[in-house]
């Protein structure tokens, strides 16, 4: 009897753990609706402030296609000279895949093959450009490497050619595509270009216009550029980006079936974005800690923050500034650096050290107290019950007498809450 009233407690007990595990979250900013998308690998980007608003495998080895343009295109802009005439080669003329149908001996301006290439997708333009720097597409497919590792920072991502057809070695990923796309948008030639939705083509053997590959930099003028590609093995991949009053987002998208799943997914990731904006501290703000040391920014500080969200600073005593949200919820942080800088007056920190931000507090703050308990008082019931079951199962086994089954009920896992990002 005994027995029995106990097993009725902790079934109301588990059931009710359960169901509160199921309801409780920590608060991060809202909730909404997760982000379903249809590609491998996705990222979405502050591109000021560096924060990742969302990111789907983003550090997976994923083959770029003809995004691998955009280093490409840029590298001719910052180290060519634009007004350079090219002679094309019969390896150029000759080129798989998209082309703007170059001649061999045709000579071109540098800056026009860079149109072809990042407007049309030309991999014979590619072809060229690359002959013209570095003798050829070995040469040049390292120099990009080199490039986006030693001038962006990226640390997964190996050129093997300029136009992005198929390579085993030629990788990148999500997250390393969006820094090289955000670096690339800072060089105004390159953001012209990309965003350009059609451009006159007189050439030897093609006179026409040349529309943007890319459809969302046709059909919205929010978005400002930058790349699509498709391969066999790439599948359809898209690099893109969008501003909207306040902020301004680096979308990737890779290996998705079918172009329409590529720029759908961009799409959503375009109007998830804009929930947020970008904010700054400016260089010069001054912060005292509660033991009255001073602390100094030396240059600016950009973070990223819901829309209409107000935000506070705390600055610990170690130089830690955080950055928190309405909910209290660290959302940036910046080191300040621990050697003093001597004034007349008391010792105050200089800003040299980088920032860190932390969109999803939830990520970085662990489950709290609270769930702890929870899953503590979870397992402890799950544990109690199942060594009852096992006691009662083996007194019937030796009495052997015939008694009613026992029937637990089934609770149907609704879900009906919306998961928080």
């Amino acid at each position: 009897m005994f027995r029995s009233f106990l097993m009725n407690i902790l079934k109301n007990i588990l059931l009710f753990m359960i169901t509160s595990l199921l309801f409780y979250s920590s608060p991060i900013y809202a909730d909404e609706d997760e982000v379903e998308l249809y590609s491998e690998s996705a990222i979405l980007m502050d591109a000021n402030s560096g924060v990742i608003l969302y990111e789907k495998q983003k550090d997976k080895e994923m083959y770029p296609a003809s995004i691998t343009k955009i280093i490409s295109g840029l590298l001719a802009i910052k180290e060519g000279n634009l007004d350079d005439i090219v002679t094309v080669s019969q390896n150029a003329r000759e080129a798989e895949g998209t082309r703007v149908y170059l001649e061999e001996g045709e000579e071109v301006t540098l800056k026009k093959l860079v149109q072809g290439l990042l407007i049309n997708s030309g991999n014979d333009a590619g072809i060229a450009i690359a002959e013209h720097l570095d003798g050829s597409e070995e040469a040049f497919a390292k120099r990009m490497t080199d490039f986006v590792r030693n001038e962006v920072g990226v640390t997964n991502t190996t050129f093997k050619n300029p136009h992005g057809l198929p390579d085993p070695d030629h990788v990148t990923t999500a997250y390393d595509m969006a820094l090289i796309t955000a670096y690339a948008m800072e060089n105004q030639t390159f953001r012209e270009i990309v965003g350009t939705r059609e451009l006159k083509w007189v050439g030897e053997s093609w006179d026409t216009t040349l529309r943007n590959h890319h459809q969302l930099v046709l059909q919205r003028d929010d978005v400002t550029g930058v790349k699509n590609g498709y391969t066999d093995d790439a599948g359809f991949t898209l690099s893109t980006t969008a501003e909207d009053d306040g902020i301004e987002l680096v979308i990737v998208t890779l290996n998705a079936e079918h172009p329409r799943h590529a720029y759908m997914d961009t799409e959503r990731l375009i109007e998830y974005g804009y929930q947020y904006q970008t904010e700054t501290i400016s260089s010069g703000e001054e912060f005292t800690d509660e033991e009255g040391e001073q602390y100094v920014l030396d240059e600016a500080l950009t973070f990223t923050v819901k829309k209409g969200q107000d935000w506070t600073t705390e600055i610990a005593t170690d130089g830690l500034l955080s950055i928190r949200n309405e909910a209290d919820e660290s959302i940036f942080e910046y080191q300040f650096p621990t050697e003093e800088i001597t004034t007349d007056d008391k010792p105050v920190y200089g800003s040299t050290a980088g920032g860190k931000a932390n969109p999803n507090p939830k990520d970085s703050d662990g489950p709290g107290l609270l769930r702890i308990i929870m899953y503590t008082l979870l397992f402890s019931s799950i544990l109690i019950i199942a060594s009852l079951f096992f006691i009662r199962f083996k007194k019937k086994r030796t009495i052997k007498q015939e008694q009613t089954p026992i029937v637990i009920e089934t609770y149907k896992d609704h879900r009906p809450w919306r998961k928080n990002w």
